[in-house]
């Protein structure tokens, strides 16, 4: 399951996973996330709040998760990994590879700090 919201203020989505991620969870998102975009052009951010990484359900989540990421990659302009799981935070070299937004890991309990950097114009 994935807890979300969209910080209309200053455009950031803010998912805090909570369990192993479903298929249904991405599309889910997908219809709060892709109406907003469609009326603003893109989001300033993305954070990701989870003290741990819980994984994927199954493979067809998995799957899910990398076409969301593929169809939503160019309208999110930075992205925040806050977390202490070491898999997550090694996650922001990795996908800085293959996406356009720049990506940063803060610790779990640097919420606000992650938060000031999505907002800060650039």
């Amino acid at each position: 399951m994935i807890a979300f919201e969209i910080n209309r203020e200053n455009s950031i989505l803010i998912v805090e996973p909570a369990g192993p991620l479903e298929a249904s969870d991405f599309e889910e998102l997908g219809r709060a996330v892709d109406p907003y975009i469609e009326e603003v052009g893109h989001l300033n951010g993305l954070m990701i709040y989870t003290e741990s990484f819980p994984g994927w359900q199954d493979f067809g989540a998995l799957i899910k998760h990398l076409t969301f990421v593929k169809e939503h990659h160019k309208n999110i302009r930075k992205v925040a990994a806050v977390t202490d799981s070491k898999f997550v935070s090694i996650a922001p070299r990795i996908v800085d590879l293959f996406i356009g937004a720049e990506v940063k890991h803060f610790d779990y309990h640097d919420k606000h700090t992650a938060l000031a950097w999505l907002a800060a114009e650039e």
